[in-house]
């Protein structure tokens, strides 16, 4: 038997479910690194690597937002598109409850419980994408076809420039 050389999550069950393929990078995990480790190390723009964020509503309600790596999510504007008050960044233990993953870990598939996500529009426009795993240090490299195939989503425009 072949040991492989990357974990195998719930992110990774998933895709196999779904006959997603993927290329796996494993990377040192940096508290607070951001995605910027992982493209020091392997040389992709930050632009093609996908932040999985867990926010909720005013009403408390979670969700998932997928935004590119040098960008930010404009939750005002994220507000105005759900008709809520305001939307907020969840915080670590709250995320995790929802998602089952770690701070720095999450991913969108193999969710615990399932949540709404909510995805910027120009991911789309990218062949690949590089998106959390499920574990700290651990990116999946996807055609950004198959994330639109495999997870219910809505598309918004909320993007702001992060630099």
């Amino acid at each position: 038997m072949i040991k492989e050389d990357y974990p195998v999550t719930p992110a990774v069950r998933f895709l196999r479910e779904k006959n997603v393929s993927f290329k796996p990078y494993n990377y040192r995990y940096e508290e607070h690194g951001g995605t910027h480790q992982f493209t020091i190390e392997f040389g992709i723009p930050e632009h093609a690597v996908i932040k999985t964020l867990v926010m909720e509503t005013d009403r408390k309600k979670p969700l998932i937002v997928l935004m590119h790596g040098d960008c930010e999510v404009s939750t005002k504007q994220l507000a105005r598109i759900l008709d809520v008050k305001h939307v907020t960044p969840c915080d670590a233990n709250t995320a995790q409850r929802n998602t089952g993953y770690l701070f720095g870990g999450t991913s969108p598939f193999g969710t615990r419980n399932v949540l709404p996500v909510y995805a910027e529009k120009t991911i789309f426009e990218l062949e690949k994408i590089y998106i959390n795993g499920g574990k700290r240090g651990f990116i999946v490299e996807i055609g950004s076809d198959d994330l639109k195939q495999v997870l219910p989503m809505t598309g918004v425009e909320v993007a702001l420039k992060e630099r």
